[in-house]
């Protein structure tokens, strides 16, 4: 007797690949024979044992332990080079040249472009240090880009992951903006640059304001906004779009009813800072 032949099982949803070149970002290349070992002892993120090919995500601080450059860390057989803000670049090069001493190193402005790829990290590409689900980066031409750096940033959005380079400052701690919680401190490295205060913000859980993403109905508020828990600041915003935004908010004014612009606020916990 024949069965009757059932449908085959529908094929699993595969979310649409989009890549973006990132015109916000430059490329510093740091090569010589004592281009790991400079930077080791300056960066948050352990330089010495990145190997050729791989990417890290780190930070250079004030001796404060302040944020001055969020950085992306290509491993290179004869040096590293270093994915920054492109309208930080030239600083960052000319920082990198007051420490620099005695060291044989040199440091260069690299013209390849920085792409992004996501849901996730297709050939070429490697995936993002800080959280798989913010796909992968590249240097150079390796792929046709067929959205703008727009779209990629409403993705990160989604995710609730702050762009350093965009919502901290001067005046901000590396916690802050997660660099903890997304890959960007190496607490057991080593010294580094305002290691001291980093560390101890840790250790002694003095965390007292993170970036976090939040919700509201409308146009996001002009960067720098008030975000009011009744009459008293519980922070400010920084960064977004329609409808959502990331903000710096103090942890022990997220309880009750928070505002901006007059408007109701959600506040919304990622799942990679929670726990």
């Amino acid at each position: 007797m024949l069965l009757p032949l059932l449908p085959s099982p529908p094929p699993p949803y595969l979310p649409a690949m989009h890549v973006a070149r990132l015109s916000s970002r430059a490329v510093v290349r740091v090569s010589g024979p004592d281009a790991r070992a400079f930077l080791h002892g300056l960066l948050t993120q352990d330089v010495e044992s990145l190997a050729p090919g791989a990417l890290r995500f780190g930070a250079l601080l004030t001796p404060q332990g302040r944020m001055l450059f969020d950085l992306f860390l290509w491993g290179e057989a004869k040096g590293v080079v270093l994915d920054v803000a492109a309208d930080r670049r030239a600083a960052l090069m000319q920082r990198l040249g007051l420490y620099r001493l005695r060291a044989q190193v040199e440091i260069a402005a690299d013209d390849r472009p920085v792409l992004a790829a996501w849901p996730e990290a297709p050939a070429g590409f490697v995936a993002d240090p800080r959280l798989a689900a913010l796909g992968g980066r590249a240097l150079g031409e390796v792929a046709v880009p067929d959205t703008d750096e727009a779209a990629y940033q409403a993705h990160r959005l989604s995710l609730g992951v702050p762009d350093p380079a965009l919502d901290l400052d001067e005046t901000s701690y590396p916690i802050d903006g997660g660099l903890d919680r997304l890959n960007g401190i190496d607490f057991g490295k080593g010294c580094f640059i305002g290691q001291e205060t980093t560390s101890r913000m840790k250790r002694r859980g003095e965390i007292k304001k993170r970036m976090l993403p939040i919700t509201f109905d409308g146009p996001p508020p002009v960067p720098g906004t008030e975000v009011l828990n009744g009459e008293l600041r519980a922070g400010e915003v920084r960064t977004g779009l329609d409808g959502t935004a990331i903000a710096l908010l103090r942890l022990d004014r997220l309880e009750g009813d928070l505002t901006v612009d007059g408007r109701p606020v959600r506040v919304r916990t990622p799942a990679w800072l929670e726990g």
